[in-house]
């Protein structure tokens, strides 16, 4: 039985089109499932949107329609960009779907009876953009006297009958948590946050409302719906079909990663572990708050007209493109920046002159000088086995380390340190040279390219799936040995070469990007 490894996503509230931050978040995230398949483990992927709140009522309301014909329409914008970015998730669960509401209202039921939930007056200031309720300490000032929340949201004073949540119960258990297990919050600048806050006091927390109807109903206590967070976090368990302990919950619960944005860092380090604490329910291994995605340095805002459409980027620039250049150029966990022309000159760079050129060259020298033939028979020198030895211990040992960590712009660049060596190989032996000076010694020089390219391939599959595999085709590298495990088989290069395949005349992989006329590349 392979291991299990469940992961997700933050599940996004829609009450907009998708930018390219949640384009990020999930690429990431999927490049992780990916790793980890082909690091041969069983891997569940769940996203999805987060749909009910005041928000989204309001938002339907205004434009005189139904809020859950609303709710279909957004949602389905989400569903399109996942799959025009080529994330391979399992499960898309919205909260909307009567699934979500059995499960919701198992963990409500499971809190209430271990005496966390009680019904009470609610009287404080809350945001309706964030979903949240704030402290008056934690407000500030703004313009005509309109009081902002830590995100710089307008609050408002709201009185209404709640249900509450002891979260103030599981102040030293939460703190005992953090302690015990250092890697729950990662990475330590969002810990250290998340510490501060809790060793200030924590409040009972709302978990109801009444003044709308638009989320699950309370069970037991008519016209009380949930209140955001105890819906939307239990997502990540509906997504596997909780409560039936039977099916995908009972292999894959508890998550090995949560993957979100440092907005919600607290909603899942605080209130998440308390309320399935509460539950009696294992907690997650981890969540990891990776950082906001900048346009040319600036924090994207409709105000300033810098929100980008990640469809258009994908359009522009290619899927796997995009891909790369946000997993390359940003530390994952950190802010980073982006712009159309660092976009076009990192893919240019890696993918289409290095990467792309060499496979490109390699196969079709094989293709030209040897009829599309491999070959055994030849002999390996000394230069030929450092190589590959290299760019295998790089696939195999030093970008699986990174990548495990979530360091993919480090494992990355590993791997197109290993790419450069390549090239540095090819210019050094000159292959073009020797099929006239010593045309056994080019068949080593080519063999020992086309085994480097293979490795490189599946080693980078994750992150450029639908590129990868087109190469991988050309070169006859079957679905099934495109993994870790494939890497392993030292046989497989003279399997290949005595079943008769041939490299036919190679299709480029990584065309080079061009930027329109006026945006030069700085």
């Amino acid at each position: 039985m392979s291991e299990p490894f469940y992961i997700t996503t933050a599940i996004s509230y829609p009450n907009g089109r998708p930018h390219i931050g949640h384009a990020y978040e999930a690429i990431a995230t999927d490049v992780m499932a990916r790793f980890q398949r082909a690091r041969g483990r069983d891997v569940r992927l769940i996203t999805g949107t987060d749909e009910h709140g005041l928000k989204m009522f309001q938002t339907a309301r205004n434009q005189g329609r139904e809020t859950i014909d609303l709710a279909d329409e957004m949602s389905g914008y989400f569903r399109d960009m996942y799959a025009r970015l080529n994330i391979s998730y399992d499960n898309f669960m919205r909260t909307s779907d009567p699934a979500h509401h059995r499960a919701s209202q198992a963990i409500w039921q499971a809190m209430e009876a271990n005496g966390d939930l009680y019904l009470d007056r609610y009287e404080g200031w809350y945001s309706v953009r964030d979903e949240a309720f704030y402290d008056e300490s934690e407000l500030t000032d703004g313009e005509a006297g309109v009081r902002l929340s830590p995100q710089g949201t307008p609050v408002e004073w709201t009185v209404e009958e709640s249900w509450f949540f002891r979260l103030s119960n599981y102040q030293d258990k939460l703190l005992a948590l953090y302690a015990d297990q250092p890697d729950f919050i990662r990475p330590e600048s969002r810990r250290n946050e998340v510490l501060r806050f809790v060793e200030g006091g924590l409040k009972d927390l709302s978990v109801s409302r009444t003044s709308f109807d638009w989320g699950v109903p309370v069970p037991g206590s008519p016209g009380h719906v949930m209140y955001v967070w105890v819906d939307a976090l239990t997502t990540y368990l509906s997504g596997l079909g909780y409560p039936d302990p039977d099916g995908d919950f009972g292999k894959f619960w508890p998550a090995n990663i949560h993957m979100i944005g440092k907005d919600i860092v607290r909603f899942h380090t605080v209130y998440w572990p308390a309320f399935l604490m509460s539950a009696n329910l294992p907690l997650p291994k981890q969540v990891f708050g990776h950082g906001f995605l900048l346009n040319r340095g600036e924090k994207m805002s409709k105000s300033l007209g810098n929100v980008v459409d990640p469809m258009e980027l994908a359009e522009r620039f290619g899927v796997d493109a995009l891909r790369y250049y946000l997993l390359r150029e940003v530390s994952f966990g950190q802010d980073g920046s982006y712009s159309a022309e660092a976009i076009v000159r990192t893919a240019n760079a890696d993918l289409a002159n290095s990467f792309g050129n060499l496979a490109q060259r390699s196969l079709s020298m094989i293709f030209k000088n040897l009829d599309g033939k491999l070959s055994i028979d030849y002999a390996l020198a000394q230069e030929d086995a450092d190589l590959l030895a290299d760019i295998l211990a790089m696939a195999e040992e030093r970008l699986p380390r990174e990548f495990e960590q979530l360091a993919f712009s480090i494992g990355i660049e590993d791997w197109i340190r290993a790419v450069f060596a390549c090239n540095q190989y090819v210019d050094a032996q000159a292959p073009w040279a020797l099929r006239k000076s010593d045309p056994e010694r080019m068949r080593a020089v080519l063999m020992t390219l086309f085994q480097a390219v293979r490795t490189l391939a599946i080693a980078i599959r994750p992150v450029v799936p639908d590129a990868a595999d087109k190469l991988l085709d050309q070169m006859g590298i079957a679905a099934d040995a495109r993994d870790f495990a494939a890497l392993a088989d030292r046989d497989w290069f003279g399997k290949l070469a005595t079943s008769g395949f041939t490299v036919g005349q190679p299709v480029p992989i990584f065309p080079r990007l061009e930027l329109p006329e006026g945006e030069g590349v700085a």
